[in-house]
This record gives C-alpha cells, sequence and structure tokens, in this order.
C-alpha cells in the first residue's frame, strides 16, 4: 500500500522552496546602473548605488533594534525618499512592511499596529499624536523612529549616518514568507490585513511589466501622484526592477500643474493612478501648456473609468491609457485593457464598459452564490485564481473562510465577460440594491447620467423603500458654470434608461467625497445624505397623541 505522504512515481520533492528576496532588485540597480538617477523629490535627488547604501544602512539600525525577519514594521508617512526605503530595509532583513495611509487617524493607525503585531514603527514627523496614540495603544511597539526631527523618536536620517557601511546580511526568504501587510481601505467594515509574499510579488512585478509596461527600461521615468502605501507602492516597486527613476512631487498636496511641468521636466514615460485623477489631470488646463509627449503609459486603477471621461483623456493625451483590474489581496493581477484596446470614439468593433482580459497567468470565473461558474453574458461574482493571489488575511480565518471558495478568491465584485473572455463589472456586490424584484447595478445608471453635459461626478446608491423595497438616489456633482435641477435631469433620464432605474431622487452637492485614493465613497454619501435629513427618504408617521 503506497503512503499517501509520499510523492507520486517520478515526482521531484523540494527541499526548499526559496525565491529571490525583493530587496535584491535594488542591489541590481544599483549594480548596473550606480551612478544614475534613481528618485528625485523636489529639489534633491539619489543615485541607485546612493539609495542601496542608505537601505543597507536603515536595514542594520532596524537589526540593532532587534528586528528580525518575520517582525513586522508599523510605517506612517508621507510620500518621501524615506518612506520609499523603508520598504527595501525591511524586505532585506525579511521583517514585514506596514504602511498605513498617512490621511488615516491616530486611532486608526493605532488599530492597524495591534491587528498587525508590529514591533517597531517609523513615523513622520508631522505625526506626533499618531505615535503618541500607537504608543499607548500597542505596548508591543518597542521603538519609534522619526523621519525627520522630533521628540517622538530617533532621527531616520542619522540613523542612517550611524549605520552606513556597517554590514546587512540579507534575509533568504522562501516563497510563501511575507514581505507587506497590505491594508484594505474598510469602507465596510474594519480594515484587514492581506499578506503578501516574497514569492506572489516576485510574479506580481514579472506580471507588471509583461502586461502593464512591456518594454520598460532604465531609460523610462515615473511619476508618483498617489501615496506609496499602496497601489503606488506596487508600481514604484516594479519601477525598481528595471531601475526606472522615481519622481515624487514635492510636496503632500497634489498640485497638478506641477505634475505636468515635472513630466516635461524629467520626460515621464508612466505614472500610475486613480480614474478621478485622470479626469483631474487632463481637464485642468496646465496640461497644454507642457510637454507631455514623452508619456508611453497612463495606467490607471481601484475603479473602472467612465466613458466620457475615458474618452476625453484620450483625445487630450493620446492611446497612452492602461487600465487594470485588481484589488489589493491579488495585487492588481485580474485584468488588463492595454492602449491599443482604448478607443477615443465609440464603435462596432469598441468594447465599451470592458476593463480588459485576463492577466498572463491569471484565471477569471464568473460564478453564482453556489460557486458554479455562469456562462458568458450573465451577472455573477468575479472569483480569480491564480499566482498574484495574496496568501490570505493575517490572524483573521473567519475572513479567509468568506474569502475563499474551492481555490477561487471571491473578489465581492460583480460582472461579466462575453465571448471573447473580456471581463465587464457591473459594480461591487455591496452596491446593487433589489427595486419591485428588479436587479438594478449603479454603475450602469452613473454612466448614462455622466453623458450629460452638466454632470462632473456622480454616485448613484440603493435606499430602503416601502412600496419598492429598495429605490436609487443619485448624488452629483456639476461641472464650473452649470446649471441643471432635479426635475430636468430625470426627464432627461427618461428617454435613455428603463422606467424602473430610474433614480427617485437626485441631489446635487458642491464635490463628492473621496477616499484617500480618491475613489468616490458611497459610504460616506449615505453618512451625509442622512446627516443633512435626506434619508431615510420616506419618514415613519409618528403616532398620534392620545
Amino acid at each position: 500500500m503506497t503512503d499517501s505522504s509520499s510523492p507520486p512515481p517520478g515526482s521531484i520533492r523540494r527541499e526548499s522552496n526559496r525565491v529571490m528576496n525583493l530587496s535584491h532588485f535594488l542591489r541590481q540597480a544599483a549594480r548596473r546602473h550606480a551612478d544614475e538617477i534613481g528618485f528625485v523629490w523636489g529639489d534633491r535627488n539619489w543615485t541607485w548605488s546612493d539609495l542601496d547604501r542608505r537601505v543597507d544602512a536603515m536595514a542594520a539600525a532596524l537589526a540593532a533594534k532587534g528586528i528580525r525577519k518575520g517582525d513586522r514594521v508599523l510605517v506612517q508617512s508621507k510620500n518621501c525618499n524615506q518612506m520609499f526605503e523603508s520598504m527595501f530595509a525591511c524586505f532585506r532583513l525579511g521583517a514585514v512592511w506596514v504602511p498605513t495611509n498617512f490621511r488615516q487617524t491616530p486611532d486608526e493607525v493605532a488599530y492597524l499596529a495591534q491587528a498587525s503585531g508590529a514591533s517597531g514603527m517609523i513615523c513622520h514627523s508631522d505625526f506626533p499624536e499618531h505615535a503618541a496614540t500607537v504608543r499607548q495603544a500597542a505596548p508591543a511597539i518597542r521603538f519609534v523612529i522619526s523621519i525627520g526631527r522630533s521628540s517622538f523618536g530617533e532621527d531616520y536620517d542619522a540613523l542612517v549616518e550611524d549605520h552606513m557601511s556597517q554590514p546587512v546580511t540579507v534575509a533568504g526568504v522562501e516563497h510563501d514568507d511575507p514581505c507587506w501587510f497590505f491594508f484594505t481601505s474598510g469602507t465596510t467594515g474594519r480594515p484587514k490585513a492581506a499578506v503578501l509574499t516574497h514569492g506572489q510579488m516576485d510574479f506580481v512585478i514579472t506580471n507588471h511589466l509583461c502586461d502593464l509596461m512591456p518594454g520598460t527600461t532604465h531609460a523610462d521615468a515615473s511619476l508618483v501622484v498617489a501615496p506609496l502605501s499602496h497601489g503606488a507602492g506596487v508600481h514604484q516597486l516594479v519601477q525598481v526592477a528595471r531601475a526606472v527613476k522615481t519622481i515624487l512631487l514635492s510636496s503632500d498636496r497634489f498640485d497638478i500643474d506641477e505634475a505636468w511641468t515635472l513630466v516635461e521636466r524629467w520626460r515621464v514615460t508612466n505614472l500610475f493612478t486613480v480614474p478621478t485623477i485622470v479626469k483631474l489631470l487632463t481637464e485642468h488646463p496646465s496640461v497644454d501648456a507642457h510637454d507631455h509627449s514623452s508619456l508611453r503609459y497612463v495606467i490607471y486603477a481601484g475603479a473602472p473609468m467612465y466613458r466620457e471621461d475615458q474618452k476625453h483623456a484620450l483625445k487630450t493625451l493620446g492611446k497612452v491609457l492602461v487600465q487594470y483590474f485588481g484589488l489589493g489581496e491579488v495585487t492588481g493581477n485580474i485584468t488588463v485593457l492595454p492602449p491599443a484596446l482604448h478607443e477615443p470614439e465609440d464603435g462596432p468593433h469598441v468594447k465599451v464598459g470592458t476593463c480588459g482580459y485576463e492577466r498572463t497567468g491569471m484565471q477569471v470565473s464568473i460564478q453564482d452564490d453556489q460557486g458554479r461558474e455562469v456562462a458568458p453574458g450573465a451577472t455573477g461574482e468575479i472569483c480569480v485564481c491564480g499566482p498574484a493571489v495574496f496568501a490570505g488575511y493575517y490572524d483573521n480565518p473567519e475572513a479567509n473562510r468568506k474569502a475563499f471558495r474551492d481555490g477561487w478568491f471571491r473578489t465581492g465584485d460583480l460582472g461579466h465577460v462575453d465571448a471573447q473572455g473580456f471581463l465587464y463589472i457591473t459594480g461591487r456586490a455591496s452596491d446593487m440594491y433589489i427595486s419591485g424584484g428588479s436587479n438594478i447595478y449603479p454603475r450602469e445608471i452613473e454612466e448614462k447620467i455622466l453623458t450629460h453635459p452638466a454632470i462632473a461626478e456622480v454616485a448613484v446608491l440603493g435606499v430602503p423603500d416601502r412600496t419598492w423595497g429598495e429605490v436609487g438616489v443619485a448624488v452629483c456633482a456639476l461641472r464650473p458654470e452649470a446649471a441643471l435641477d432635479e426635475r430636468e435631469l430625470l426627464a432627461w433620464l427618461e428617454s435613455r434608461i428603463a422606467r424602473y432605474k430610474l433614480p427617485k431622487r437626485v441631489f446635487f452637492w458642491d464635490a463628492l467625497p473621496k477616499s484617500a485614493y480618491g475613489k468616490i465613497t458611497k459610504k460616506t454619501i449615505r453618512e451625509e445624505l442622512e446627516a443633512k435629513g435626506c434619508l431615510p427618504l420616506e419618514r415613519p408617521v409618528e403616532p398620534s397623541a392620545q
């Protein structure tokens, strides 16, 4: 009888599943392009050899403070060279980089410290309250290093100087060794730490270069217009793998004119952002005042771009748009829509509304509630498998149980594929509402509303209704100098969408609230509607006085 634990005849059992430590990408860039500029911030720049030496020094400093392989280091910082370096310093030791979004509150960051089990913290000097709150709430934090001089921690740059040229042993890592806790945005509850691993990220980097930015070399330059704590950090890690120089905006304020000035000055070839930022960049007058002909790839993710915004961006920049769909849990690696498939005009062969086809090495399955794959054209939950799928949520077995089914990661997004395998996102499962027994997908209505020339932004959400169960409410922001009221918009919509999909009410605000990543946040919109007294739409009948 064969031992079930033995490998099948003819197979090979690995003694180790060792992979390249991600910090080796920086070492490679420093060896091949030592004196070339690798990083630019304001009026300062660093060569690849400068960066590699500084990362070694910070790794030595962290090691001297007891950081070992597997330990977590919390990083609360605006974009800066030190934050960029901290990623590689953690990787070099085999420690786990735990970046926050710097716009989070002290209490929110303290929760991340607790949830991650971090034992050290690197904190920008602008955030003393965050450092104090973390120290109080997370006693496991043994030290705080301050980016810039402060009263709450040792100075980062002083530590780098003190540990310069000290030897550092690069940690050996295996495929499933964690390197990054990528916290979800927490729009529907507490943020969860998605565990990204060295082996997974080796694949993600290769896949990004293959599918998003083919032909990228050290002659390229990349502009950062989003926090390095999340998708932009993944993008910049990819740039390091090809020794592409990284350029930061001079401050955390998003200055559109400065962004276009930097594109022209540094001959920027790629940037990563979200659709709302592409919209801002391409609708600002400074786009025509600066030479942006060097751009080859303007990569957007986080949400599909509304078609009208897509058309405008293509007419302004040319065919340089690249869309990818992916969650932090799959590190962006689900689908891609390359420049060749972005058309500035609608036509019979244009696949309007798609977010592209499956990424190299990844598989998408549209499934019903029982996990059965549905036919092309039918709506279901978007599920995915492949080497870019994360290892799971840290210390959260319940979330892992809900997230995986029969080996598939469940994205929570709804959509369908066509006969050629192109994916169309209908919306989040949590966004869909049922009105009079019919499923309503807000994105379809939003797309229609955005074709009105007066509308700049819109969000549609379902709210309770005594007659229909749920009905839609639209919240809109108008373009400058535009005028439009609720009755006019609803009358305009009547001939464009089925009557049962028409919003019951339309509200106009100066602007829609957005997350720190530039996404419109429907949770906040709902809360603001309630605070303004707009919800519920139907007030309960007050009991009569006795």
